[in-house]
């Protein structure tokens, strides 16, 4: 067994019903006194309560979805003009990606609030978009000093995005199986991951306004995104990467799409990943765990119905080629993945 496996710093706090509490703590030991607060506008109740003890400065409340370099610049130009020392962002990843845009150049450190099951916070890498070029790399400067998850967040976040934010983290796990730095470590992590995901989702769907399904599902969207942060970004999110900078699609809803057609992709080629996968869905196989997963959940199931114009598969198929990592266990030619694409676009079941 040889590998080398890196731990990314970070202090992260389980506080379900403790938010405000336990932010200013954070705040506090960072020796931070002019906070920029960051909420979209739909998240201004949340970041109210979570904000209430800070020391905020500056409001800010300019979130897009992928991070426009534009929105990104106007960010760090608040921060500039207030003179931040610490970034608090409330929300989801769109959110916490602006939050990374601005430490990125500033190296002002950021505790995230998270409100969804995305993960963005308890990795170091970033995303912009310029026009319809989704651009992601990694810098350490991003990383969250400290996450504090509170389910109790989660409890206004509806079942339908509940479930795409869910299967997005769920992704993270099925990427990290076989991303271009895997190792035994990411593996692990990501099954145990999946089985938390497995198990909350369901809970979150049957019983919105309970706790204990949100707390699973924030634990196994947390344990994803570690893994990710060290495995790297396979083909899955190489394809959702590329579809949501050009076609300016929903961030989570494309994951869901896209994750059962990756999957039935890789797993014939990487038959210990597939044989993981399908343990922690306590399932014959990887597929069909994913696939009962799905049905239970009433998941997204077709590009097309958010908005990928059908002629954005042939458009899309040359920049996915140049992005996806050489180490993928299948193959990847143009025709298999015009295939996998258009099964995708069209909601069809994963070959």
């Amino acid at each position: 067994m040889r590998f080398t496996h890196e731990t990314l710093g970070q202090r992260v706090v389980f506080a379900s019903g403790d938010a405000p509490a336990a932010v200013t703590a954070e705040v506090a030991a960072l020796g931070a006194t002019r906070v920029m607060l960051i909420a979209a506008p739909a998240e201004a109740a949340l970041a109210d309560r979570v904000g209430a003890d800070l020391p905020v400065v500056v409001r800010h409340d300019e979130v897009v979805m992928h991070v426009p370099v534009e929105v990104a610049q106007r960010a760090r130009q608040a921060a500039a003009e207030g003179s931040v020392d610490a970034l608090v962002c409330v929300g989801g990843g769109s959110t916490t990606g602006l939050a990374k845009a601005v430490a990125m150049t500033t190296g002002v450190p950021i505790v995230a609030v998270p409100t969804t099951y995305a993960g963005s916070e308890a990795t170091n890498v970033w995303g912009l978009t310029d026009g319809e070029i989704k651009t992601t790399g990694v810098d350490t400067r991003v990383l969250p000093r400290s996450v504090v998850y509170d389910a109790s967040l989660m409890l206004s976040l509806p079942v339908e995005m509940s479930v795409a934010s869910g299967l997005n983290a769920l992704a993270h796990c099925v990427d990290s199986m076989w991303g271009p730095r895997v190792d035994p470590i990411d593996q692990a992590l990501a099954g145990e991951g999946i089985r938390g995901l497995a198990a909350g989702l369901p809970a979150v769907a049957s019983d919105p306004a309970g706790l204990e399904g949100r707390e699973q599902t924030l634990y196994g969207a947390y344990l994803a995104a570690v893994a990710f942060a060290s495995a790297g970004s396979g083909i899955h999110h190489k394809i959702c990467h590329v579809l949501g900078g050009m076609f300016d699609l929903p961030h989570a809803q494309t994951h869901a799409v896209v994750l059962p057609h990756v999957l039935a992709f890789n797993a014939p080629f990487a038959p210990e990943a597939e044989r993981r996968i399908a343990q922690a869905f306590a399932s014959p196989t990887a597929n069909e765990g994913l696939a009962a997963l799905r049905r239970a959940l009433g998941a997204p199931r077709a590009l097309d119905d958010y908005g990928m114009p059908k002629d954005g598969i042939r458009r899309a198929v040359a920049p996915i080629l140049a992005a996806v990592p050489g180490n993928n266990p299948a193959p990847l030619t143009e025709e298999n993945l015009t295939a996998l694409l258009r099964a995708a676009w069209e909601g069809s079941e994963p070959a």
